[in-house]
């Protein structure tokens, strides 16, 4: 019984998947009764319709290479209900003219999902003709990331029953009615809201540095995180109106306190090779740089000039094709909130589909940055005369002034003189450091999730003896009234307080982690999508 002609005509459904098949020829065309072609996970580019079965009521080409439709509008099987050709490569305004009744007549379920589609309009325009369609697939594509996306489809295709593998429900039809025809108003644009919630576990890295004395170093230490995202079309902007986001300058500038330091060739060939640089030793630990040294030392050829480049740790600047935003910069305590949130919206959706498949990076930076009192001027230098006489008049003055009870002017006096010290302290280089980093998959918003939301955690980087001088540091500033009060109310809101007596095997430090969400903007409603918008 096992002849040719029983073999080709017993078969309804064919499968060859994962084959590295490449063309279909003729001899398809014998399989006089086949319904279900799968052609899965291959290496077909294009195929030649007239070598299909006219019998085809099923055709799937998932994971092919396939570029356009055109080459199946050709002779295409006229019994065809479902048509598969998801994660291929089909791109272009003109796929959408390929996608109409003219050529699948009783086509009721099409999946396109994870193509290059981005005309949303015009492939609306198209599918409108498919009478029978009640299934479509479009997510993956870049058209998808649209914030009126599933709107304009369920009000544009009235008869569609489920859209991305969820139904349509009569409350969406209502509440998206009218939307398709306003297409032409509509923004075309992704909007996606990063939300960066609070820091724990980081290393208060001031409890091991010396008291500064009276000629310095000052210092002080903040720390932020950052992130990488498509760069926004029109640049940076905030429209929740909270806490604006930072572009990373990955060169950060020297400033004075109070007043602005004149230009100096030394200074700024250092600048350019990166103020703040962070070298990192052979255990990957970072290691703090010569910025933080009280006087530039100079370069003494283009060779230490290149030497120096290297050493600016990678995770601090973008990957091509996107920017760095950072938080703001905010002091060490136990959890550090970042209140961050901002808005990203972008034109280019296929770029910001590529940027959803490789993922972002999220890094947590400590910035360290020393203060140094300016340079005094030399006793024998006319300033410091008119200084010292000066000094001897503002005392006889306030020996004057004292002898007729006028205390307070003087008092004001000191006060100003205090002020201009301050105004007096020069800054280096801010030295940043890298706590901690890693990625972030942000794929699931292409598969239809609203919103990733995760928890980064880098590991522990806290020690047994840093969070012992922490703590007796915060003993000593205890002793004050208000810091008692503020002790008091911690207990009462029962916030977690490190124990007086740490012994080294109950000893369980948190480790560093950072909450972040990033979050599709879809609209939920007609009104809400016209939002905005000029008539």
């Amino acid at each position: 019984m096992l002849k040719d002609s029983f073999f080709h005509t017993y078969f309804r459904s064919l499968r060859v998947v994962d084959k590295q098949v490449s063309l279909v020829d003729n001899d398809l065309l014998k399989f006089v009764k086949l319904e279900e072609l799968v052609l899965s996970a291959n290496q077909i580019k294009e195929i030649d319709t007239t070598n299909l079965p006219p019998t085809l009521k099923v055709l799937e080409l998932y994971g092919n290479k396939m570029t356009s439709l055109e080459c199946l509008c050709t002779h295409p099987p006229p019994r065809l209900q479902h048509l598969g050709l998801g994660h291929n490569k089909l791109l272009g305004p003109l796929e959408s003219l390929y996608v109409t009744s003219d050529y699948w007549p009783n086509l009721i379920s099409l999946d396109l999902s994870f193509n290059d589609l981005t005309d949303l309009q015009g492939t609306v325009s198209g599918l409108r003709t498919l009478r029978r369609l009640r299934l479509l697939v479009l997510q993956g594509n870049p058209l998808a990331l649209v914030s009126c996306y599933r709107g304009f489809v369920i009000d544009g295709l009235s008869g569609l029953c489920v859209l991305d593998d969820i139904t349509v429900a009569p409350s969406e039809k209502h509440l998206f009615r009218g939307l398709s025809h306003s297409g032409d108003l509509l923004a075309h644009e992704a909007r996606l809201v990063v939300t960066v919630g609070h820091v724990r576990g980081v290393l208060d890295s001031s409890v091991l540095d010396l008291e500064p004395g009276p000629q310095g170093p000052f210092i002080t230490y903040s720390y932020y995180v950052t992130y990488e995202f498509v760069e926004d079309e029109g640049g940076e902007r905030d429209e929740y109106g909270r806490v604006p986001a930072e572009i990373v300058k990955p060169l950060p500038s020297t400033e004075q306190l109070g007043e602005d330091i004149p230009k100096d060739p030394i200074k700024e060939t250092e600048d350019s090779v990166g103020s703040g640089l962070a070298s990192q030793s052979q255990s990957g630990e970072l290691e703090e740089s010569s910025a933080s040294a009280p006087l530039p030392r100079p370069i003494d050829s283009a060779e230490e000039l290149a030497k120096l480049r290297p050493r600016l740790d990678p995770r601090l600047c973008p990957s091509p094709g996107t920017v760095l935003f950072s938080t703001v910069r905010k002091p060490w305590s136990d959890v550090i909130p970042c209140n961050y949130e901002m808005q990203h919206t972008l034109k280019d959706l296929v770029r910001l589909k590529a940027f959803l498949l490789s993922g972002a990076t999220v890094t947590i930076v400590a910035e360290k940055i020393l203060y140094w009192p300016a340079v005094p001027p030399s006793p024998n230098s006319p300033s410091a005369a008119k200084k010292g006489t000066g000094g001897k008049d503002e005392k006889g003055k306030e020996k004057d002034k004292a002898g007729k009870g006028e205390k307070e002017p003087a008092k004001e006096q000191k006060g100003s003189k205090k002020k201009e010290l301050r105004k007096d302290l020069r800054q280096d280089p801010p030295v940043l450091r890298v706590l901690g980093s890693g990625p972030v998959a942000l794929e699931p918003l292409l598969s239809g999730e609203p919103f990733v939301s995760t928890v980064c955690n880098f590991g522990v980087v806290r020690t047994l003896e840093t969070d012992r001088l922490t703590l007796y540091r915060d003993s000593k500033k205890n002793k004050s009234e208000k810091a008692k009060n503020a002790a008091l109310e911690a207990r009462k809101s029962k916030t977690k307080l490190p124990a007086a007596s740490v012994y080294e095997s109950d000893y369980r430090p948190d480790p560093l982690t950072v909450e972040i969400q990033i979050q599709l903007i879809q609209d939920r409603s007609t009104e809400e999508a016209l939002r905005g918008l000029v008539p």
